[in-house]
């Protein structure tokens, strides 16, 4: 038979495991609700999606397309430039570790922003650099990181990323993503070749 004071234990330990139970429950919540993302074109999406999987507060990037007047297009539509999308990336990331702005600041330094013909090896208006802005505030951000980047690059070329509206996005074919940890040195042979990082250490690093 249970006494006063084990009924009350017992409910103390229920009403205990309850508040445990639901500040987890808020905090799994209020992570998931404070994700925030960016859609971004840096050429090749291997290359802009390993780069960004690299970056503290930046929770998952996924590879695909965007901008173009085909719907669920496919690698063959995109690649050959007749769908009118461009290769890009969605970047999820906590602003509480890391905010848009900044994000902009790792992506500028990570593409070559002197051509929008396309990026390194890979020609084309389809591989051409690009921020894709989702809001006003993105849009203002996205401003003003161009002109402070027009302020302080070390090289002379005009910059050509263009700000473009972002419309729907198309996750790419499985097998493009995280491509550069699946395929390693399929991957490494493709970035070396195109010489992405010695073209981003020529424009950035003097």
């Amino acid at each position: 038979m249970y006494t006063i004071e084990k009924i009350i234990g017992i409910f103390l330990s229920a009403l205990l495991l309850h508040n445990v139970a639901m500040a987890a429950n808020s905090s799994a919540n209020t992570a998931a609700t404070t994700t925030e993302t960016a859609i971004l074109a840096g050429g090749c999406f291997w290359c802009i999606e390993a780069d960004f999987e690299k970056l503290t507060g930046v929770t998952d990037v996924i590879s695909g397309y965007s901008g173009g007047h085909l719907k669920n297009p496919t690698y063959k539509q995109v690649s050959s430039g007749t769908s009118g999308h461009i290769e890009v990336v969605k970047v999820s990331y906590n602003p509480q570790l890391i905010n848009y702005s900044q994000i902009l600041d790792y992506f500028w330094r990570h593409i070559d922003p002197t051509r929008d013909d396309g990026q390194f090896c890979d020609r084309g208006k389809q591989y051409r650099p690009a921020i894709f802005y989702q809001n006003e505030q993105q849009y203002k951000a996205a401003v003003a990181s161009t002109q402070k980047i027009e302020k302080i690059k070390p090289f002379k070329q005009a910059l050509k990323v263009e700000l473009i509206r972002a419309s729907e996005f198309y996750p790419a074919e499985k097998y493009h993503q995280d491509y550069y940890k699946k395929n390693p040195l399929r991957y490494k042979y493709y970035r070396f070749s195109c010489r992405r990082d010695a073209r981003i250490e020529e424009l950035w690093e003097k």
